[in-house]
């Protein structure tokens, strides 16, 4: 079995760092019977006390444009300078614009506007310094980012875009080509060896609709009414996940212990 988590808002609090305790426990619980784990986030990294305290089989980012399974490079979806372009030209005055490399962040901030202390801690470059390759995800921050949206799905339906509705109605992310949770989690599994049926997704907002949609059993946390269609059991609040996955590993040792 594998499971795979979504980050900010489902595994962890929104922006935080850390596994709540409940979580932890219950996570270490299902690995000792084990069950595979991975984490499928929008992030370009995960934060490192997550990983610590998770112990990932596999690992995506980039709303999963960028899959490591242990330690090989399994995927990297990168714009094509084309589509890279048509991203760019965008008609959003004022808006703020960050582009995802491997190891770099570019940044547009708006005249006036101070960096946020996670750009600082990544030690951002201008976006004038950003190269036409190797770009695995744009953000950009802007109250009319749906129009943006609007026009890219007409102009460009096989890009990836996720936001600009519900929670994130002012935030964009544009990724490349098929980079997005589902194929993530479809490509984890069969490089861990787990039949598709065996999936379970955790998420909680739009850049999970593909994970749940594809999952062999999906898990909605919060409760966004888009969501709702593809969960097989929800978890209102996310401080409840710990608990939830304690039931969970408690229903495989029952089933271990019956086999035994």
């Amino acid at each position: 079995m594998l499971l795979a988590f979504d980050l900010d808002g489902t595994l962890i609090p929104d922006a935080g760092r850390e596994i709540p305790a409940a979580t932890v426990t219950a996570l270490a619980r299902l690995r000792a019977l084990g069950v595979k784990l991975a984490i499928i986030t929008g992030r370009d990294l995960p934060p490192p006390q997550v990983q610590t305290a998770m112990q990932p089989d596999a690992v995506a980012t980039n709303n999963g444009g960028r899959l490591l399974v242990g330690e090989h490079l399994h995927q990297e979806a990168q714009f094509t300078e084309t589509d890279l372009e048509a991203v760019l030209a965008h008609e959003l005055h004022g808006a703020r614009m960050v582009l995802f490399t491997e190891r770099t962040l570019y940044v547009d901030l708006p005249s006036g506007t101070q960096p946020e202390a996670w750009m600082v801690a990544r030690q951002f470059r201008p976006l004038a310094e950003a190269p036409r390759t190797g770009i695995l995800k744009v953000g950009f921050y802007h109250p009319s980012v749906a129009d943006l949206a609007s026009r890219l799905r007409a102009s460009h339906p096989h890009l990836v875009l996720t936001g600009a509705q519900a929670p994130y109605p002012h935030f964009l992310t544009v990724t490349p080509e098929g980079a997005h949770k589902g194929a993530a989690l479809t490509l984890m599994a069969d490089a861990l060896g787990i039949p598709h049926d065996r999936t379970v997704a955790f998420g909680d907002s739009d850049n999970d609709e593909a994970m749940l949609e594809i999952a062999g059993y999906g898990v909605q946390v919060g409760t966004l009414p888009l969501l709702a269609r593809h969960a097989r059991a929800q978890v209102p609040r996310q401080e409840d996940l710990g608990a939830f996955l304690h039931t969970w590993a408690e229903r495989l040792e029952q089933e271990s212990g019956k086999e035994e």
